[in-house]
């Protein structure tokens, strides 16, 4: 379970963080889609978090104000941010250039 004292460690290298909410109707139709779109790539994983009383504090700290929220992290920091819902062509793109933008950076 990741919690604001840990998730560092559950955030190394390149990943994907998806925060939803267990009753978010747009949380539960984009969550298949963005795990489709991460596993037919090899240089990115996906990490969900539930966004909830236990998980209030990392919210505050990432400053998630609603869900769906997607995070692009490295190394626990986050260097892209989506919310509200997206269709899969653009989340696709979003995906894509946010994550080349990150690699040209090194």
């Amino acid at each position: 379970m990741i919690n604001e004292k840990n998730y560092k460690e559950h955030l190394q290298g390149l990943c994907c963080v998806e925060i939803s909410g267990e009753s978010c109707a747009n949380c539960l139709t984009l969550m298949p889609i963005l795990k489709e779109l991460i596993d037919a790539r090899d240089d990115i994983r996906l990490v969900h978090v539930e966004a909830d009383y236990s998980t209030l504090p990392l919210m505050e700290a990432w400053e998630v104000e609603k869900v769906p929220t997607i995070l692009l992290v490295e190394d626990g920091e986050i260097f892209a941010r989506c919310t509200g819902y997206q269709p899969e062509e653009i989340l696709e793109i979003w995906l894509d250039a946010k994550i080349e933008a990150q690699k040209a950076k090194k």
